[in-house]
């Protein structure tokens, strides 16, 4: 009989172990199902929100690609206007005998064509207007090839040496400076192309020539406002030798 006892004693602890393990094994399982549920619902989450991102990203490139347009199309504009203005500057400052501020620099042998510069001429200066200056440059010279005689052609050869100037070629602007008074000595840009002879010159590291091109642009044009520069620049370049 006591032997029966232990042997249902030992079944029902048995039994109550067992039942009590399993009621942990449910609950962990549980808790790892809400687990499980938490990180899906976070990952869903991040996902919609990854989205939403991307969206904002790819809206965002689209208004900065459309600014960018815009800004291309006002450039462009100012670029339009500036030569308009230019080539406006050119036409009314001769006929109105006055100096301009872009073209006519020097008042001696002014060039007097009743109907203005020719239209090669102004669409050239406005190329170099919009530091177009490749492009100048070959308008200018095809200006020059169509127009020998002009009263322009020595101010298009000097604009042709302030493109080189502008993109520091320097050799070619000082062979455009110089053929200016060589071929059109009559031109009111010959004062300027000298200026800028020297100026080149000291860029090229040669003051002595620089030095002699001005000396002889401040006796020759002692009235211009290239002479009183030149003269500015042989100052400048005197005090620094003390």
């Amino acid at each position: 009989m006591n032997l029966l006892r232990h042997a249902v004693a030992g079944f029902c602890l048995v039994t109550a172990a067992g039942c009590a393990g399993q009621d942990v094994m449910v609950r962990k399982q549980s808790e790892m199902e809400t687990r499980l549920e938490h990180l899906h619902q976070a990952s869903t989450t991040s996902g919609v929100r990854l989205a939403e991102l991307s969206a904002e990203v790819t809206a965002l490139r689209e208004r900065l690609a459309a600014q960018g347009a815009e800004l291309e199309q006002l450039r462009a504009g100012q670029r339009e206007l500036q030569a308009n203005i230019s080539e406006r500057l050119v036409q009314v400052a001769p006929a109105a005998g006055i100096p301009s501020r872009i073209e006519v620099v020097s008042r001696d042998g002014a060039p007097r064509e009743k109907d203005g510069p020719p239209e090669a001429y102004l669409k050239a200066f406005g190329l170099y207007s919009a530091n177009n200056f490749t492009a100048a440059v070959e308008a200018f010279r095809a200006f020059l090839a169509e127009h020998p005689d002009s009263e322009y052609a020595g101010n298009a050869l000097y604009w042709i040496g302030e493109c080189h100037y502008s993109r520091s070629d320097l050799p070619q602007a000082l062979d455009a400076f110089r053929l200016v008074a060589e071929r059109y000595p009559a031109s009111n840009k010959v004062p300027d192309a000298l200026l800028k002879s020297g100026y080149t010159l000291y860029a090229l590291k040669e003051p002595e020539r620089a030095r002699e091109i001005l000396e002889s642009l401040a006796a020759r044009y002692p009235r211009s406002p290239a002479a009183a520069k030149a003269r500015e620049r042989l100052a400048a370049a005197a005090s620094k030798k003390q």
